[in-house]
C-alpha cells in the first residue's frame, strides 16, 4: 500500500462587487468615468452660475450707487442735458487742473449716464472732462483719449441730475454767486424743468445751501436779469459789490439803463476796470438816492406768470414791475428787425389802448 497525498481543493471565494467591476470591459469603465465627469461638471457649472448671479446683482447695486468705474472715450461724452454754471471765457484754474492730472493723474472720476445710442451724458465733472480733451490735443500718445468715469443710473429726474451737479460745485471755493445765479436762470429757461420762477429754481437747486446764501443767489439772479448782458466778467463779481449794485438798481427804472450804457462805453475792459465802473455807479447812486422814511416798508414785488399756446409752441410769460419776459423755443434774433419792431409796437399799443381811451 502506498500513501497518496491528495492536495486539498482550493475554495474559490465569492466574487465581490469590486472584483466584478474590475472584470468589466473597457467600454463600461469609460461610461462610468464619463458619468462621474458629467456630474462633477454640472456641480462646477452650478457653482459658477451662482457666483455669476451674485456678481451680477452686486454689479447692479454698485451701478445704481454710481460706484462702477470704467474708462470712457472722451469723444463719446456729451454735455447737453444740463446747462453748466460756467461763465464764458477762459477758466484760469483749468491750467492748474491739467498740471495736476499730468503729475498724479485724475483723483476724482467724472460721473456719466449711459445713453441709448451708445454715448454718455455728463452729470458731474465738466472741468475734468475739459482738461482731458485739451490734454489729448496736446499729447497724441493715447493717454487722454479715455477718462475714468462712474456710471449714474439712467432715468434720474432732471431736477436730481441738476442737484448732483450743483452739490458738487458748492464744494468749490472759486464758484461765484454770479455763476450760481446763471445756473438758476438757465434752469428756469429750460422748458424740460417745468420751473418758471427764479425763487423756485434757487430753492430746488441749492437746497444744500443755507438761507442766507440762497438769498444772495436770488439777488445776483435779479442783477443779471437787469444788466447781465452788459457785464463782461460776471464770474469775477464779488459778493458785497454785487449786492450793492443790486440794491442801487432796486426802485430806479433808469439806473439799469445808465449802468448798461456806462459798461458799453468800455468794451475791452478788464476785470479790475469793470469792478471800478460798478463801484463808481454804487457811489454815485448812493449820493443821489432819496432817503427813505424809517417807517416805510418796501412794497412787495408782484409778478404774474402765464403759459400761452401759439404757433411757436408754448410761450411762457413773466410779468413784473418794470419787466416783461417772453420765453419760447424760437430764435427771436433771427426775425427781421422791422417785423419784430412792428410786432412789439402793436403789443405795446394793445396794452395801452384802454388807458388812452382807445
Amino acid at each position: 500500500m502506498f500513501d497518496i497525498d491528495v492536495p486539498e481543493e482550493e475554495v474559490t471565494p465569492a466574487s465581490s462587487p469590486t472584483d466584478a467591476a474590475d472584470r468589466r470591459g473597457p467600454m463600461a469603465a469609460a461610461v462610468r468615468e464619463n458619468a462621474e465627469s458629467l456630474r462633477e461638471r454640472r456641480s462646477v457649472e452650478e457653482r459658477i452660475r451662482a457666483e455669476n448671479d451674485a456678481l451680477a446683482h452686486e454689479h447692479v447695486r454698485l451701478k445704481r450707487a454710481g460706484l462702477i468705474l470704467d474708462m470712457v472715450p472722451t469723444h463719446l461724452v456729451d454735455a447737453e442735458k444740463l446747462t453748466r454754471d460756467r461763465a464764458p471765457g477762459r477758466d484760469d484754474a483749468l491750467e492748474e487742473l491739467k498740471a495736476s492730472i499730468m503729475a498724479i493723474g485724475l483723483s476724482n472720476p467724472i460721473r456719466v449716464e449711459r445713453k441709448a445710442n451708445g454715448r454718455f451724458e455728463l452729470i458731474q465733472g465738466w472741468r475734468r472732462l475739459r482738461a482731458f480733451i485739451e490734454l489729448e490735443g496736446l499729447h497724441r500718445d493715447g493717454r487722454f483719449t479715455h477718462i475714468p468715469a462712474g456710471y449714474v443710473a439712467g432715468g434720474d429726474d432732471l431736477a436730481l441730475s441738476y442737484r448732483r451737479m450743483v452739490d458738487e460745485n458748492l464744494i468749490r471755493k472759486d464758484i461765484s454767486f454770479a455763476e450760481m445765479a446763471m445756473l438758476a436762470r438757465a434752469y428756469v429757461a429750460d422748458p424740460d424743468t417745468g420751473c418758471d420762477d427764479i425763487d423756485k429754481a434757487v430753492a430746488t437747486l441749492f437746497q444744500s445751501a443755507g438761507y442766507q446764501k440762497r438769498s444772495y443767489i436770488r439777488a445776483f439772479a435779479e442783477l443779471l436779469s437787469a444788466v447781465g448782458e452788459g457785464l463782461a466778467h460776471p464770474q469775477a463779481l464779488g459778493r458785497n459789490l454785487g449786492l450793492d449794485v443790486r440794491r442801487r438798481l432796486d426802485g430806479d427804472r433808469d439806473a439799469a439803463a445808465r449802468l448798461t450804457a456806462r459798461l458799453a462805453a468800455a468794451p475791452n475792459r478788464t476785470v479790475e476796470e469793470e469792478a471800478a465802473i460798478l463801484r463808481d455807479f454804487v457811489a454815485e447812486t448812493a449820493r443821489t438816492a432819496p432817503r427813505a422814511s424809517p417807517s416805510a416798508r418796501p412794497a412787495a414785488r408782484a409778478k404774474t406768470t402765464l403759459r400761452i399756446g401759439s404757433a411757436l409752441g408754448e410761450v411762457r410769460c413773466l410779468a413784473a414791475n418794470g419787466r416783461l419776459e417772453l420765453r419760447a423755443a424760437a430764435d427771436f434774433a433771427a426775425v427781421e428787425p422791422r417785423r419784430l419792431e412792428s410786432a412789439v409796437a402793436a403789443f405795446i399799443a394793445a396794452m395801452t389802448c384802454d388807458r388812452e381811451g382807445g
